[in-house]
């Protein structure tokens, strides 16, 4: 069965990938979110001459051969377009043997503990904390994660004070009974992150992210050595090296993929497996209501060193209008504070046509 044409489907938020075969079966994925379609562009360019005429089951060795032949290539956007394909092959995989990718992988749908996963930080803690109270009551979210700290923020914070405020007054608003994370995306220098750390540690926090600049996997680890609190990271690492690296030297106590980022699934299933073989629980990234949060919920019914829940994003079309209207019918019902993994073959959704009828549109075929 062979690969006869790829088709993109995209915004600059999002890009939705069709393959399909020599027999007319089809599978849906996507490229990474954020400039989709610079994306999709790498993906006809790039990936497309590797992949048309090729076999469509061996989903391994495309992925593979696709990394080799574009060597000169090795940063994020040659693997966020790899998802693209990756993700819409396993779909295929699916649907042709009735069975759900999580069960291809070796798991079985159900539900999955979710975690309310903030995305804001011009929002007051006193806001944020009421924000997260009502999702809650609503939804029965029983984890949450919210924001310390600033962006790459070389030790400032969002505005003065703004962190040694949200840590306890999330704690007091939301009860003992719940989980709280924090995220600082890289903010600090490692003497700034072991403080920080501390006082998280002091109101009962459930892990510590991205506490260093990412690449400075060093800095991150000497944070984690001096806590006792789960230091985790990865979502943007992208280069199978660093992820060995990463996992050997113990940077992290948890490890966070994100399968759009890192380049589909067959890569992140291997990232995963270093992890349990190193000990290490594995809580993917996955911070949009696009596909990703679907391929992660997947990811974790399946794989034995699955981490305590599945991030999932709060943010509606105030923050992220582009997700709105992406599906026919939305796989992120939350009841009880879990999400229900579609049982359907592949991925078990449907883009929305209308989405696509809008969509910019590009296709690849086999000569």
């Amino acid at each position: 069965m062979k690969i006869k044409s790829i088709e993109t489907f995209c915004t600059e938020f999002v890009g939705f990938v069709r393959v399909t075969t020599d027999s007319g079966e089809q599978g849906w994925g996507q490229v990474s979110t954020y400039h989709s379609d610079i994306t999709c562009k790498i993906l006809h360019r790039q990936i497309a001459p590797w992949s048309l005429g090729q076999d469509a089951m061996n989903i391994d060795f495309l992925v593979d051969t696709i990394v080799e032949r574009e060597h000169k290539f090795p940063g994020s956007y040659l693997r966020r377009a790899i998802g693209g394909l990756d993700t819409a092959l396993w779909d295929l995989h699916g649907k042709l043997a009735g069975k759900s990718v999580c069960e291809l992988i070796g798991g079985q749908p159900g539900s999955i503990r979710a975690y309310a996963s903030s995305m804001k930080r011009d929002i007051t803690p006193s806001d944020e904390a009421n924000r997260l109270q009502q999702l809650r009551d609503q939804f029965g979210f029983d984890a949450f994660k919210i924001r310390v700290g600033a962006e790459v923020g070389h030790d400032h914070d969002e505005w003065p004070g703004r962190t040694e405020e949200i840590i306890p007054t999330m704690r007091k608003t939301l009860g003992d009974e719940v989980t709280i994370l924090a995220d600082a995306n890289s903010c600090y220098s490692p003497n700034r992150a072991i403080e920080v750390g501390r006082m998280l540690e002091d109101n009962d926090y459930g892990h510590f992210e991205e506490p260093c600049p990412y690449w400075e996997l060093e800095q991150t680890k000497q944070v984690a050595d001096a806590l006792d609190i789960d230091v985790s990271g990865g979502e943007q690492d992208c280069d199978m090296p660093t992820w060995r690296h990463m996992i050997e030297m113990r940077a992290v106590d948890v490890i966070q993929p994100d399968v759009c980022y890192l380049g589909g699934l067959t890569r992140t299933l291997r990232v995963a497996k270093m992890g349990e073989l190193a000990g290490l629980p594995c809580t993917p990234h996955c911070a949009n209501l696009s596909l990703v949060t679907l391929f992660t919920m997947h990811l974790l019914r399946a794989i034995p060193n699955a981490g305590k829940y599945l991030e999932f994003s709060i943010e509606g079309e105030d923050y992220y209008p582009w997700q709105e209207g992406l599906f026919v019918e939305s796989p992120y019902a939350i009841v009880d504070g879990k999400a229900t993994i579609p049982d359907a073959p592949g991925w078990g959704v449907e883009v929305s046509p209308e989405w696509l009828d809008r969509a910019n549109y590009e296709v690849s075929e086999a000569q």
